[in-house]
């Protein structure tokens, strides 16, 4: 073939310029693909396999087992000769951890140091209580888990959520029949409210939830300090502290089990909490959307699915969640006012709770019970066995540090690569 039967590169038009093909960076596109890589990990930790959780508390309490025997005193003195008597230090040993667990166990579940069996069954209960919020929490962590959307707000929501449920709780008189729905309605349509508006920022703006959501916990809480200076808003009238009055008797979330004891129905919208994200998430077309964007955004749009629309909505419902679980707190726990402590740490405790749950419904019910045990028995722990009620958080930091390690876990357990995953 002559040079002129050879295809020639088209000229330009006039007018025109021509531009060379732009060289692909290597650098510029891996730079690219690493927030997609990091929030890839970050699922990964969010939602893995119910065995890398269990194995994660069996560690924690192990290496909470070797705190308790290290600060105990009976541990102390035997090891001074160990080599000579090593019964004694075993003893002194098992003595210290298992007194510890024990005294955690008659304070989160049964006591068998009474004979009332109401008296019995108590600890059960305080586990339950305390259970109830960090479960709905946990949902609301959980949820923005399944969208690839970490929630780092939870207490903002919660104070918005229940300075707004504590206003209709003392300033309303209503009966109890619209009361109490009212109160629990509003203080989850604000805590929605609130996480929505990180969801649309992230959406209309490309804004990091974290750091949006991390600002808004600054912005809820100066907020609900200022409403708490205003006798027209939340303070209470002649009073010096920032504390709103008391919640009337018909905004009160009743006790199940009568006045013995300090369940309230918190628990129980818990538990119907988790029954509507389970079916919200594994039955409803929403849950698939939440799922697929989850996975992968980009997928999700060239499939159809409104992205922004889908994070807006699902810190809408998480931001509700949240709402009640600090409804449960100002209308259930602590019925005397509302005050600047009302989340009582369960905003961030919630995000342990969805780690060990791993994101699904029924596993943020255990972790949440877990974790409510821990509550329950820590206080029964120190009391009697003379053992810092801190080493409890410890014990759940560890859990969270196992949680984000869990190649660390697949080393110590040996387990094949898929087992972490």
């Amino acid at each position: 073939m002559s040079d002129t039967d050879k295809p020639q590169p088209a000229e330009p038009e006039p007018g025109t310029q021509q531009t060379a093909p732009r060289e692909v960076d290597p650098a510029e596109d891996a730079a690219a693909a690493q927030p997609d890589r990091s929030r890839s990990v970050l699922r990964d930790i969010a939602t893995g396999n119910a065995l890398s959780g269990v194995l994660a508390v069996f560690l924690a309490v192990l290496v909470g087992s070797v705190m308790i025997a290290a600060t105990d005193e009976g541990v102390r003195e035997t090891v001074g000769y160990v080599t000579a008597r090593p019964s004694d230090f075993f003893t002194a040993l098992w003595d210290a951890v298992s007194g510890a667990y024990t005294a955690m166990f008659r304070g989160a579940i049964f006591n068998n140091l009474v004979d009332d069996p109401a008296q019995q069954w108590r600890p059960l209960t305080e586990t339950l209580k305390y259970a109830g919020p960090l479960i709905l929490g946990g949902l609301g962590v959980g949820l923005a888990f399944r969208a690839a959307l970490f929630n780092i707000g939870g207490r903002g929501q919660m104070l918005i959520a229940g300075g707004a449920a504590g206003w209709v709780g003392f300033q309303l008189d209503l009966p109890m029949a619209v009361h109490l729905p009212l109160a629990i309605i509003v203080g989850m349509v604000f805590g929605a409210l609130w996480g929505g508006i990180a969801g649309l920022l992230k959406a209309r703006t490309g804004a990091h939830e974290v750091i949006v959501t991390i600002m808004l916990n600054y912005v809820a809480y100066y907020l609900l300090f200022w409403a708490l200076t205003k006798e027209a808003l939340l303070k209470t009238p002649g009073s010096v502290n920032p504390k709103s009055p008391p919640m009337h008797d018909t905004a009160i979330l009743p006790k199940v089990l009568g006045d013995r004891f300090n369940l309230h129905l918190g628990f129980v919208l818990a538990l119907v909490a988790v029954a509507v994200v389970w079916w919200l998430l594994n039955r409803s077309t929403l849950g698939y959307r939440i799922r697929a964007v989850g996975e992968n955004p980009h997928a999700a749009r060239a499939s159809g699915i409104n992205v922004g629309k889908t994070y807006t909505v699902v810190m809408m419902i998480a931001g509700s969640l949240l709402g009640l679980a600090g409804v449960n707190q100002v209308l259930g726990t602590v019925t005397t006012g509302v005050s600047l402590d009302l989340d009582a740490s369960i905003g961030f405790d919630a995000i342990t709770v969805a780690l060990l749950g791993r994101s699904r419904p029924l596993g943020i019910l255990a972790a949440g019970l877990l974790f409510g045990a821990f509550k329950a028995g820590g206080f029964t722990m120190q009391a009697s066995e003379n053992i810092s009620v801190d080493l409890v958080l410890v014990v759940q930091s560890l859990i969270v540090l196992f949680l984000a390690a869990p190649a660390l876990v697949r080393t110590i357990f040996r387990l094949p690569a898929q087992e972490a995953k």
